[in-house]
């Protein structure tokens, strides 16, 4: 962390410093979930499709992200024994 100098004659800190020595550790709950959801897929879209995607997300109101992950979901459902 940035310890602030004794020297008091500063009147503002850069923002970047701010935000660094005012983290904290979050949740365990939270960080669970963040890496419940750590796997990575890469795909090949062209600009076309992936502008698209991107005008249907923001129409809904949802993150790409997350509106991918339901296309998949849908597409791939979980089966009670586990894998298909």
């Amino acid at each position: 962390m940035t310890r602030q100098p004794r020297n008091t004659k500063l009147k503002f800190w850069p923002l970047a410093v701010k935000r660094r020595t005012r983290t904290r550790k979050a949740p365990r709950q939270a960080q669970r979930k963040r890496n419940a959801l750590s796997a990575r897929l890469t795909i090949d879209v062209t600009p076309d499709l992936r502008a698209r995607i991107k005008i249907t997300a923001f129409e809904r109101g949802v993150t790409v992200a997350y509106m991918l992950r339901l296309l998949l979901l849908r597409a791939f459902p979980r089966t009670k024994g586990g894998r298909r």
